[in-house]
């Protein structure tokens, strides 16, 4: 049977999803996971919840502890993995409130672990393929249930995760839609390059809440705007999921 964990961004750092049967700290060979992990059922499916940011949103998107965070949901049983998170649109598009299911990242982060794997074994080097980093079965099932809910939606598309906490220049984020990013965000990359070296498959549903730096007809983005646009997006990430648990084998 599939357990699933879910990993709660900007906007679901603590929501009512399930009725909370255990709730357990960890440690790892990493330290600390940014929360306890709250296990119950979901539609009859086990499922984890964990806090990227804390349970507070203490905890800055360099500083979460991404290698603590997967390692924690793989030893305790976790099969899967689905994540929110708020993202910036870098598209005329994606307009807020819009979901997006990437399928492509970039990385442009500068000061995090990037890798479980410091150093190999003899003889066993490990690089890990990354060239399909969403998992599609995933991602399929949650394209189906956003059509089904009427969401307005994307099937697809690039986030690059930048190191934060600041937010883009507006040259920066010219400089993204040249490269061809759709969303901008903090901390999807990162997670997902460590959920694939756990061999665990991932995919993240993410909200767009602002337009970053680049519109210049729009306010450059602030963190009260994107706390107020994850607000109201919550709702429909908590109806998504509670359709789309049920349906991971």
């Amino acid at each position: 049977m599939a357990k699933v964990g879910i990993i709660g961004g900007s906007g679901l750092d603590d929501p009512d999803l399930f009725t909370v049967q255990n709730e357990t700290d960890w440690e790892t060979p990493w330290g600390s996971p940014s929360s306890s992990l709250r296990e119950g059922l979901l539609g009859g499916v086990p499922v984890v919840l964990l806090a990227r940011h804390g349970r507070r949103h203490t905890i800055t998107p360099t500083h979460v502890n991404y290698r603590a965070n997967i390692w924690a949901l793989k030893e305790s049983g976790c099969t899967h993995v689905l994540a929110s998170t708020a993202v910036g649109s870098l598209i005329d598009e994606i307009r807020r409130g819009d979901l997006v299911l990437p399928d492509q990242f970039i990385d442009f982060t500068r000061i995090r672990p990037l890798s479980y794997f410091d150093a190999f074994e003899p003889g066993d080097p490990r690089h890990t393929a990354m060239a399909e980093p969403f998992d599609l079965e995933l991602r399929r099932i949650m394209a189906e249930e956003l059509k089904a809910l009427g969401f307005r939606h994307h099937r697809r598309g690039t986030v690059i995760t930048i190191e934060g906490p600041r937010f883009s220049t507006r040259a920066e984020s010219r400089m993204f839609r040249i490269w061809g990013a759709h969303i901008v965000n903090m901390s999807i990359a990162t997670e997902c390059i460590m959920a694939n070296e756990m061999g665990i498959p991932y995919a993240a549903v993410a909200m767009s809440t602002d337009y970053d730096s680049w519109m210049e007809e729009e306010e450059p983005v602030t963190w009260e705007a994107v706390a107020e646009t994850g607000r109201q997006n919550a709702r429909k990430v908590l109806e998504l999921f509670r359709r789309v648990v049920p349906r991971i084998r």
